[in-house]
């Protein structure tokens, strides 16, 4: 089985001048899961490749005809004996028909690095309709690169699988900004196109100003060079790749105002990626990317000057945009490498005579999670044991690894926190189990780059996380929560959260996150209260940590005013409430004795509701029998009808389905003993492991579906 890809003719895959193109194939198959069956072809002058999986293809020198015809050609009499399942061509429409006429039979996919209404082979509209006709995949590095292929192709003519957008990449290394210098760095030619004129007549009005910063530019025009000469500004040339982000991880100042429409922009990427304050233009694909930037309303050299001296006085405002770029960015090579491998597995897949990367039997997990033996079996009935009891039950081998337990038992004066050591106990822990997977469980003090060096010793080792916490963006720790998702994306398959990822701005450019229930877990919900008679009508029991029944000084929880208004405006209704007004929490076996004298149970989150968000109180709820009170912005009535479940619209509301059901035991026990059948039929602990291997390693099984999956 062979993938091929096809450069351009006269792309550099070296070191030594290398283009966009090489630079964005070298960086994303060199960590790609099928690099052993790629092979890369083109031509160059240059002795030194990035890879043994580049092939050069050697053509004699000719007088007359097409040096471009006659690498194709070449190329394709290598394919003829190759039979490449796939072959991927880059920024050349016009190949793919020399492909076809002489009968070469692969998948095609096409890479647009370029503005596709000025190439050959898809300048016209009849040509892009070609092309949509015979590749399985066409690839454009931005948004508006896209909307220029779809320019004249009636809307919904395409179906919307063809066409992907994989943005260009770079590496996020460490970056100390600290140790920025007051640098204001150009990158690219000297030309017009790429705006140096302005950034030229600019930089030097800021440099007469402040004898305190430099300008760096890095690049050369052979054609309509442009030229400036100042004490402060240092005209590098051409540079390796290597030594350009090393001055990046330095400038404090990037700046990037291209006149031309640039399908993306490497400047700007680079950029952000290494803690740099970017300065862009609005043009073609350049705002997408960056996340945290000064786009420039009007491209000219006062508003360029302006915007510099404003971060160059500013600092503070300067720094703000440094750590935002930096923290923010997403568009790693990882990425950008998993986004490939999908349509690649895809193809391969729909061909029915390769089954790549099948998924093992039994796997050796290894499940990475707070399992809270320092609190003495408190919360032995929390989401982690659950996943883990479902982990069990399909058969699996589970390795429990308690993250904050083991970072605790390890603390030392040279290690204060116990980090170090914990990421050492992971590394160590894997090397003598060998496992296929790991799970993460808000896993947040273990490193991303423990997990790139896991990737890196074990390529075939699938890491998968879960995440329980509220995401709602006018809730309780947002901006933390996010980043605990997002700090090891970049070396995670997969990501599986408790919200509806629709609902998540943040992730709305990822396509490996899932939503999952919180797992009921038969073990764990073992009353049945709908048998019974309660001498409580409603239970809820909320905590501020574990030992604490009051909020610290100066915190607000918008639950207590609430849950005290209704019982206000609720009367001959008794209330069982834990957590509030100095009332103490309860955990372990004491919730549950507690729990087992309701008859219902009021599921309030904290935060605005978001769709699918609750915490794991749903469970021990529905679970143990009780009539489950839930707000209808949560959505849930996608899974459960009024005859499972008890949905409010506000505290009025709530008030009065609360004194209904009050009075009408009958009722009561219907919707209670519905609710906990069907969500422990469905929403059980083995389900969501399952749904979490299976998703993992991408497995679809006949007839297992799973019922919040749509």
């Amino acid at each position: 089985m062979k993938i091929s890809i096809l450069l351009p003719y006269k792309e550099n895959f070296s070191p030594i001048y290398p283009g966009a193109v090489s630079l964005f194939v070298n960086d994303t198959l060199k960590i790609s899961k099928y690099k052993n069956i790629v092979k890369v072809f083109g031509n160059t002058s240059y002795a030194k490749k990035f890879s043994n999986n580049y092939r050069n293809i050697k053509l004699k020198r000719i007088f007359i005809g097409s040096q471009s015809e006659n690498y194709m050609d070449e190329f394709i009499k290598i394919e003829k004996l190759n039979s490449s399942k796939i072959i991927e061509i880059h920024n050349r429409p016009h190949y793919l028909k020399y492909l076809i006429n002489e009968g070469v039979k692969s998948k095609f996919v096409l890479y647009f690095h370029n503005d596709p209404l000025t190439m050959t082979g898809s300048k016209g509209l009849n040509e892009r309709k070609y092309l949509v006709e015979i590749c399985n995949k066409i690839i454009f590095n931005s948004l508006w690169s896209k909307k220029r292929f779809l320019e004249g192709i009636p809307s919904g003519s395409v179906s919307s699988d063809k066409l992907k957008i994989i943005f260009q990449s770079a590496s996020k290394d460490k970056v100390n900004i600290n140790n920025k210098k007051k640098w204001i760095t150009f990158v690219g030619k000297l030309n017009r196109s790429k705006g140096y004129d302005i950034f030229g007549s600019a930089v030097v009005k800021i440099l007469n100003k402040y004898k305190d910063w430099n300008a760096i530019v890095i690049g050369d025009e052979q054609r309509d060079k442009i030229t400036f000469n100042h004490p402060q500004l240092k005209n590098l040339g051409f540079l390796d790749h290597k030594k350009v982000i090393n001055i990046f991880k330095k400038t404090s100042i990037a700046v990037a105002c291209s006149r031309w429409n640039e399908p993306f922009g490497r400047t700007s990427l680079e950029g952000s990626a290494n803690a740099c304050a970017v300065i862009i233009s609005n043009r073609g694909g350049l705002p997408e990317t960056v996340t945290n930037a000064i786009i420039l309303k009007k491209l000219n050299q006062n508003e360029l000057k302006n915007k510099i001296e404003l971060l160059i006085n500013k600092p503070k405002l300067r720094k703000e945009y440094q750590k935002l770029a930096y923290k923010n960015f997403y568009l790693t090579h990882r990425n950008s490498s998993k986004e490939i491998d999908k349509y690649r597995q895809e193809i391969l897949a729909a061909d029915k005579k390769l089954n790549f990367f099948k998924k093992p039997d039994k796997l050796r997990i290894v499940h990475v999670t707070n399992f809270n033996e320092r609190h003495d079996g408190r919360l032995y009935f929390n989401t982690g044991r659950r996943i883990n009891n479902g982990l069990v039950r399909l058969g699996h081998s589970i390795l429990e690894f308690s993250d904050r337990d083991i970072q605790k038992y390890y603390k030392n004066y040279k290690d204060l926190s116990g980090t170090k050591r914990l990421n050492s106990k992971l590394i160590n822990t894997c090397h003598n189990f060998r496992p296929d997977m790991i799970v993460l469980g808000h896993a947040d003090s273990i490193y991303p780059q423990t997990l790139r060096d896991l990737k890196k010793n074990y390529p075939n080792l699938k890491i998968a996380q879960w995440f329980l916490d509220p995401l709602n963006r006018n809730g309780p720790d947002y901006e933390k929560n996010k980043q605990r998702i997002l700090n090891k994306i970049e070396y995670v398959d997969e990501n599986f959260l408790t919200t509806s990822p629709k609902a998540l701005n943040f992730i709305n450019k990822n396509e490996n996150f899932h939503f999952i229930p919180n797992p009921s877990d038969s073990s764990f919900e073992t009353l049945n209260n709908f048998n019974k008679s309660c001498n409580m009508d409603v239970f809820y029991a909320l905590s501020h940590g574990v030992h604490r029944g009051v909020l610290k000084r100066g915190k607000y929880d918008e639950r207590i005013k609430f849950v005290s208004r209704l019982v206000d405006i609720t009367p001959n209704i008794k209330f069982d409430i834990y957590g509030i007004n100095n009332i103490q929490p309860v955990w372990a076996d004491n919730y549950l004795k507690a729990i087992s004298n309701s008859k219902m149970g009021l599921n309030l989150s904290r935060g605005e509701p978001i769709k699918y968000y609750s915490s794991d109180r749903i469970t021990q709820i529905i679970g143990n029998g009780l009539v489950t009170l839930i707000d209808e912005k949560t959505h849930y009535r996608d899974f459960f009808t009024d005859e499972e479940m008890v949905f409010y619209r506000n505290i009025s509301d709530l008030s009065e389905k609360i004194i209904k059901i009050g009075k009408d035991e009958k009722l009561r026990k219907k919707i209670a003993r519905k609710g906990k059948t069907k969500y422990l039929k469905y929403f059980n602990s083995t389900e969501v492991a399952k749904f979490i291997i299976n998703k993992t390693y991408d497995v679809k099984i006949k007839g297992n579906d799973f019922y919040w999956d749509n």
